[in-house]
């Protein structure tokens, strides 16, 4: 699999994702698009959801409802592509989509794996692969980024590093879309900093590549320690997203 490859998976999951074309997100010319969420949108996305806004760099792809699509229509025409990303332009999206009883919601970043990045990275305690068997008694607090237990089902394969018996650390992956499995890694406090994380996190992205899957990974700007781990590990930012909901559903996450 090429990095050419891994990106146009990435974009084709994005099209089914909002309701428009992959070609879209290679546009030097915003676009925008009905939302819909597709048969085979990745699986923890939860509707409703007023409109998405996503960038692979080129541009900007927003995909609204009926009801708001003047104001995004009209955001997106206002704003370069990279500052509709951007506050206080923000500000100015959230501000008007208020008005209508919707907020903005989720930002995030996402990053796919260079094929000539990704390091043999090693640790101070013994690794190995886990599978979906092995996540039964795992399903705590400590590695909760790693494992969901709303959707067990997915969790499919994982790295896990071990001081004896006990595990230090964990990089495990969901199957929440048919060709990408995202990564999601913990490491117990007191084992942190000595290259653990990106460890598991490099050997399960290889684990994945060699399934004939995408690895993909999700990190908040703002989440600095997350953000150096993806780079450590051989992946490179690919796509941003912004997502907006109704304004009980935003209220209720805040309480």
């Amino acid at each position: 699999m090429t990095n050419q490859e891994i990106l146009e998976t990435a974009m084709r999951q994005s099209a089914e994702d909002i309701g428009c074309r992959a070609e879209d997100f290679r546009s030097e010319k915003n676009v925008l698009s009905p939302f819909q969420l597709g048969r085979n949108a990745r699986k923890y996305l939860e509707e409703p959801i007023t409109c998405n806004l996503v960038s692979y760099g080129s541009n900007v792809v927003a995909a609204s409802i009926p009801e708001t699509m003047d104001v995004v229509s009209e955001y997106v025409k206002k704003f370069e592509f990279y500052r509709c990303f951007e506050t206080p332009n923000m500000n100015w999206l959230n501000e008007r989509l208020s008005e209508r009883g919707h907020k903005i919601c989720f930002m995030a970043e996402y990053y796919l794996p260079d094929i000539d990045r990704i390091p043999s990275l090693s640790c101070a305690y013994q690794t190995r692969v886990l599978v979906q068997e092995d996540f039964g008694e795992l399903y705590r607090p400590e590695w909760s980024n790693a494992l969901c237990s709303k959707r067990r089902h997915l969790d499919v394969l994982g790295v896990g590093a071990y001081d004896g018996d006990k595990l230090v650390g964990l990089a495990a992956c969901s199957a929440d879309c048919d060709d990408m499995w995202q990564i999601g890694v913990d490491v117990l406090p007191e084992y942190r900093r000595q290259g653990i994380a990106s460890a598991l996190t490099s050997a399960l992205a290889r684990e994945i590549l060699n399934r004939q899957k995408v690895p993909f990974y999700c990190s908040a700007w703002s989440n600095i320690r997350s953000v150096r781990n993806a780079i450590r590990s051989g992946f490179v930012p690919a796509w941003v997203e912004m997502t907006s909901k109704p304004a009980n559903i935003v209220d209720e996450m805040n309480r």
